[in-house]
């Protein structure tokens, strides 16, 4: 098996349904499985899948699980040489696995690949290349001077580039390299795993590449929209979890707790605000 595909559901059944048929219509000549981890989706996911994609593996969590979490059901069953993390809310083209399997195939350094991700609008999805966040770019984006930060790269969308992070709605890993730094960490519930997870598998000596050729369409929050408020949460969360992990033994307590204070702060404001906004949003 060359490709084990992962896909974690969650309400998402339409998304899902247009992600598959993309996935199925893949001109490939590799061996490849889907495994589609549904977290107690309501909204006839399951019986769609069971319908229309009989080939799906199809793991039926009872009750919400979380990205990771439900990416690990799925990843202890997984076969392929390389495992690929995918959205429900996102579409390939007929050749993005051949093309991120070849590179992948080609240069045995790298660990982790993120394709160029792009949004409807046909901008690029800026989290398909970041750098990790740290106290100083977080501050920046925090009170509203992206322009001045780090964390996105800056480089042409066409250029081949090495990159902290991708994302986890598309992020070709090596089996062999996930053997060695081990799953996602369950600590997060939704957002972060995907930086966490490519934190590690640099800290093992591998690379994570941005490579464009192999394009991918992100209709972006499929799931967060669903549940809002508690992804704003989560994704707060996330960034304390993420900071306390790798970076506040480097800093002093007083350090440590204003971070913390920052960061809840900024979750209350983003609350506040999307009561007022009539799409709501995670950051």
């Amino acid at each position: 098996m060359d490709l084990s595909i992962v896909i974690v559901n969650f309400n998402t059944k339409k998304l899902l349904q247009k992600c598959l048929e993309s996935v199925f219509a893949s001109q490939t000549n590799c061996q490849f499985e889907v495994l589609v981890s549904d977290n107690g989706s309501v909204d006839g996911s399951v019986e769609m899948v069971k319908a229309e994609f009989p080939k799906v593996k199809l793991l039926e969590n009872k009750a919400n699980l979380g990205f990771a979490k439900g990416n690990n059901a799925a990843l202890k069953q997984a076969s392929g040489r390389y495992i690929l993390l995918l959205n429900s809310d996102t579409e390939v083209r007929p050749d993005t696995f051949d093309l991120s399997i070849k590179y992948m195939d080609s240069h045995s350094n790298v660990g982790a690949l993120s394709p160029k991700i792009l949004l409807p609008n046909g901008e690029l999805d800026q989290a398909a290349r970041r750098k990790f966040p740290n106290p100083w770019n977080s501050f920046l984006r925090l009170f509203g001077f992206k322009q001045y930060s780090d964390y996105n790269a800056t480089s042409p969308i066409d250029e081949e580039v090495e990159i902290d992070s991708g994302v986890g709605a598309y992020l070709m890993v090596r089996k062999s390299v996930i053997d060695q730094v081990g799953l996602l960490d369950e600590q997060f519930f939704m957002y972060g795993e995907d930086l966490d997870w490519c934190w590690r598998i640099k800290e093992a000596g591998y690379k994570v590449m941005y490579y464009p050729k192999p394009v991918v369409i992100h209709y972006k929050y499929g799931s967060a929209q669903a549940i809002a408020f508690r992804t704003i949460k989560s994704a707060h969360q996330a960034m304390k979890i993420f900071y306390r992990k790798h970076y506040a033994n480097q800093y002093p307590w007083l350090f440590n707790q204003l971070v913390y204070l920052g960061i809840n702060l900024r979750m209350y404001l983003v609350l506040v605000l999307n009561l007022f906004r009539s799409k709501k949003r995670v950051h």
